[in-house]
C-alpha cells in the first residue's frame, strides 16, 4: 500500500514537474514573441524617423518671390538662357501662387519661352495668363504672343496651313479685343502676311487642279481667293485663272465678267493683259455681269463690308 502511494506520489510529482516545465516554455515563447514585436516596432520607428529626415533634406525651402523673379530676369537678360529663365519664373508661381509676383512671372515665362523658340510652352503659358487675368494690362500682350507663336511656325505654301490659320485667328483676337493696344498694329501686319500665305496655298492647289483639267475643283479654289482673300496680292492672278477656267469650259459670260472685274479693279495688272488677250482671242470683249458672284464680291469690297 505504501509502495503504491509512493508510486502514485511519484507519478503526481512527475506530472506537476511536467506542467511547470510546460508553463515555463510557454512563458519563454510569449517573451520571445513580445521581444520580436518590440524589435519590429523599433525598426519601423527608426525607418519612419529616417524618412522624415530624408524628406526634410530633399524639400527645398521656399525662396522669396522677388528673389526668384530677379533670378529669372538675370538668366534671361544677362545669361541669355531663355528656357532656364522660364523655369525660374514658373517657380515663382509654384511657390507663391495667387500673388502679384506670380502674375508678373507668368507673363514673363511666356515671353521667355517665346524668346527660346519653345512655342508650344509659350502658347500654353499665354493662354493661362489670358484665362486667369483677362482684365490685366498685359492680357493683350499674352494674346499677341499666342498669335506670334503660331505665326513664327507658318510652313511653306506646299505644306498644311493649320498653324497659319491659327495665327490669323489668334491675331484677330488681339485686334478685336484690344484695338487700342500697342500690339494691334503689329497684329494687323502679321494677319496680312498670314492671309496672303493662305491665299497662296489656295492658288497652288487651284493651279494643280487646272493643269489636270479638274475645272470645277479649280474654280472652287480660285473662288476662295476672290471671296475671302481679296486684299492679298493673289487676287489678280485668281481672276485671270477664273477667266481661263471658264473659257476652257465654254462658259463665256463668266469668263467675260472675270476679265472685266480684273480690268476695273487692276487696270495696270499684267494679269489683266493676259485675261484681255484670252477673251479677245475668241472675238469677245470683257463685259461685267453685275449679278455674278465675282462682281458682287468686289462690290462688297468697295463698300467696306470685307
Amino acid at each position: 500500500m505504501a509502495g503504491q502511494r509512493l508510486k502514485l506520489a511519484s507519478g503526481t510529482g512527475f506530472i506537476r514537474i511536467m506542467a511547470l516545465r510546460s508553463l515555463a516554455v510557454e512563458g519563454l515563447e510569449r517573451c520571445g514573441r513580445a521581444a520580436t514585436r518590440l524589435a519590429a516596432l523599433l525598426i519601423v520607428a527608426v525607418a519612419l524617423g529616417a524618412c522624415s529626415m530624408f524628406d526634410k533634406d530633399t524639400i527645398a525651402p521656399e525662396e522669396p518671390a522677388d528673389k526668384l523673379y530677379n533670378e529669372g530676369l538675370y538668366l534671361l537678360n544677362t545669361k541669355k538662357d531663355a528656357k532656364a529663365a522660364a523655369k525660374k519664373f514658373e517657380e515663382v508661381d509654384r511657390q507663391h501662387p495667387y500673388s502679384e509676383w506670380a502674375r508678373k512671372a507668368l507673363i514673363m515665362s511666356a515671353f521667355a519661352y517665346y524668346e527660346g523658340n519653345a512655342y508650344e510652352d509659350c502658347i500654353s503659358a499665354s493662354r493661362r495668363y489670358v484665362t486667369l487675368h483677362p482684365g490685366s494690362p498685359d492680357a493683350a500682350y499674352a494674346q499677341f504672343l499666342i498669335g506670334a507663336s503660331y505665326f513664327d511656325q507658318m510652313p511653306e505654301i506646299s505644306r498644311d496651313q493649320e498653324r497659319t490659320e491659327k495665327a490669323v485667328q489668334a491675331l484677330e483676337e488681339v485686334v478685336r479685343k484690344y484695338p487700342n493696344s500697342e500690339y494691334a498694329v503689329s497684329a494687323k501686319r502679321k494677319i496680312e502676311i498670314a492671309r496672303d500665305q493662305l491665299a497662296g496655298k489656295e492658288m497652288d492647289i487651284g493651279r494643280q487642279l487646272l493643269n489636270s483639267r479638274n475645272y470645277t475643283g479649280a474654280i472652287n479654289r480660285f473662288k476662295q481667293v476672290v471671296t475671302r482673300y481679296q486684299r492679298t496680292r493673289h487676287v489678280e492672278e485668281a481672276l485671270l485663272r477664273l477667266t481661263e477656267t471658264y473659257m476652257a469650259l465654254g462658259i463665256v459670260e463668266e469668263a467675260q465678267t472675270s476679265a472685266a472685274v480684273l480690268g476695273h479693279n487692276f487696270p495696270d495688272s499684267r494679269w489683266y493683259k493676259d485675261a484681255y488677250a484670252l477673251v479677245q482671242s475668241r472675238g469677245l470683249e470683257p463685259s461685267e455681269n453685275k449679278g455674278h458672284w465675282i462682281s458682287q464680291a468686289f462690290t462688297k469690297l468697295a463698300s467696306g463690308k470685307f
